[in-house]
């Protein structure tokens, strides 16, 4: 999970390529990211995806999904949901982490301007 963590974290200003992305959920995932926001699992949704809509998850204090919801709303993207969630895994309760699932896809696959986020 650690190195996962390291592959998706990128210093504000860099260009981000992350393999294996959902076309339908990088630019929402590259705000986060470029917001210092560390996000750990996204899907862009849908029939044969593991999400029925757009959804990221992340980890961070009280404070981060608020982070968040502000810079996608100001990237223009349209959030639906959400949430703090807490699992459980092998019979102990884990977390909390975030969830926010957005709308819809997102189909703009443009670069990401340098000072946007």
């Amino acid at each position: 999970m650690k190195e996962e963590m390291k592959k998706n974290a990128s210093p504000i200003g860099e260009e981000i390529d992350i393999e294996g992305l959902d076309p339908g959920i990088r630019r929402p995932v590259h705000l986060l990211i470029r917001a210092g926001i560390v996000t750990f699992e996204s899907c862009e949704g849908g029939r044969g995806h593991h999400f029925p809509r757009p959804t990221i998850r992340f980890f961070g204090g009280k404070e981060e999904g608020f982070r968040a919801y502000a810079v996608l709303e100001y990237g223009g993207l349209s959030v639906d949901t959400i949430r703090r969630y807490w699992s459980v895994i092998d019979g102990e309760l884990t977390g909390p982490a975030w969830e926010v699932e957005l709308l819809k896809k997102c189909v703009d696959d443009s670069p990401i301007p340098r000072g946007k986020v």
